[in-house]
């Protein structure tokens, strides 16, 4: 029997994440935060979550939704997802059939997603027409043995190490110092910064988003490098982005990473995850000191809609 492809609900949010941490343990996904995930997307996005049911099961999911804040118009993303034990029975093709319909009613023309590095889908992604452009890659980290460098015993003069916390009243200098870190970062969508309020949206108020365990080191008062931490409250902890500000160099990114790190360890975490592109040599050496080791890789791939 072939799954049937229907909207997201709310009620299926707890289904979703179950079948993301089964498919893609190494990102995390919480109920809540599939569900806002949902319920902020802005309206530019035309974002659209499908899901694929069997015998009243969700074996299968895909977000769909534009790419809005590039410079280019018309750029969409889209990867389907389904549970290992109901591949072989048309759930990717009928889900990425209804995300493809969608994104190209919403306009896009353009459309990259994500093919594990293995063979059943990467010739599935060739079948649907989509060609390889970049790899990439995920890292992890088990926390409950790893020999984490220490941290100074002495901070240099001007320099401070503080959480996500302490930038609630205000969190805008963070977002300009992840918005900076982002830009310099490889990869074939680059565009336009996110907007203040959707990063607030999106980033910070994500209930995913553990301010606790956040790391900002500045120096002299200004913002040199941060770690933004989400942790799924499962024992899993990923470092969503690891960035340091142009002027300050590769030190305080370490530095971030490796406090943000400990102190994941001692509020009982036991895993860490990272993703990285492939030719990002300096955060790939700062991620391999820390002990970070392969753990999954992929391929970005793209389509041009209306072909094929």
């Amino acid at each position: 029997m072939m799954p049937a492809v229907r909207a997201f609900r709310p009620a299926d949010a707890k289904a979703v994440a179950d079948l993301r941490r089964a498919v893609l343990p190494y990102l995390i996904s919480t109920p809540q935060g599939v569900a806002r995930q949902v319920t902020t997307a802005p309206a530019a996005q035309c974002l659209r979550l499908f899901v694929a049911e069997l015998d009243g099961r969700i074996v299968g999911a895909v977000h769909s939704g534009l790419v809005h804040e590039l410079g280019a118009p018309g750029r969409a993303a889209a990867t389907p997802l389904v549970h290992p034990d109901h591949r072989g029975r048309g759930a990717g093709g009928a889900l990425l059939t209804a995300a493809e319909a969608q994104l190209t009613a919403a306009g896009a023309t353009r459309l990259f997603a994500w093919a594990a590095d293995e063979p059943g889908a990467l010739t599935f992604a060739a079948h649907r027409g989509y060609r390889r452009t970049r790899p990439a890659g995920f890292l992890r980290l088990d926390l409950a043995d790893a020999r984490l460098p220490p941290l100074p015993g002495r901070l240099p003069p001007g320099v401070r190490l503080c959480t996500g916390a302490d930038f609630g009243a205000d969190p805008y200098p963070l977002f300009a110092a992840d918005a900076e870190a982002a830009a310099d970062g490889p990869g074939d969508t680059a565009g336009d910064a996110m907007a203040y309020e959707n990063w607030l949206l999106r980033t910070w108020e994500h209930p995913d988003h553990d301010l606790g365990l956040t790391t900002v080191v500045t120096v002299d008062g200004e913002i040199a490098a941060c770690t933004l931490a989400t942790t799924d409250g499962l024992g899993r902890y990923s470092s969503g982005t690891t960035g340091t500000r142009r002027a300050f160099g590769r030190g305080p990114a370490r530095l971030a990473a490796t406090d943000s790190l400990r102190r994941a360890r001692d509020v009982g975490c036991t895993e860490a995850f990272t993703g990285h592109d492939a030719v990002n040599t300096p955060m790939l050496a700062i991620n391999h000191a820390l002990g970070y080791r392969p753990y999954a890789a992929g391929w970005r791939c793209v389509r041009e809609l209306g072909r094929g």
